[in-house]
């Protein structure tokens, strides 16, 4: 089961602390990943966040999807897990 959230339209001046402490009022959460360019470092205005268990993830995007952050609205929802890859 995916425990994955994806977040988007995230302040540039936004930590991983302060989305931590943001997503613990759903649950648990194990990590955080904001996600940068790869050539300057700038944010990149989305992060993944790994909740304990599933049904935390989705509290948290029930409890979060469209509500206000550092003044900025944020879209919450499952990561999609890419399936690509494949093992021969």
């Amino acid at each position: 089961m995916n425990k994955k959230i994806y977040v988007s339209n995230l302040p540039s001046q936004t930590t991983e602390d302060e989305l931590k402490t943001f997503f613990s009022s759903a649950g648990d959460v194990m990590s955080v990943k904001i996600v940068g360019d790869r050539q300057t470092g700038q944010p990149r205005g989305f992060a993944f966040v790994e909740m304990s268990s599933q049904w935390e993830a989705r509290r948290a995007v029930s409890m979060l999807n469209r509500k206000s952050f550092m003044g900025k609205e944020l879209l919450v929802k499952e990561a999609k897990i890419s399936r690509s890859f494949r093992r021969r």
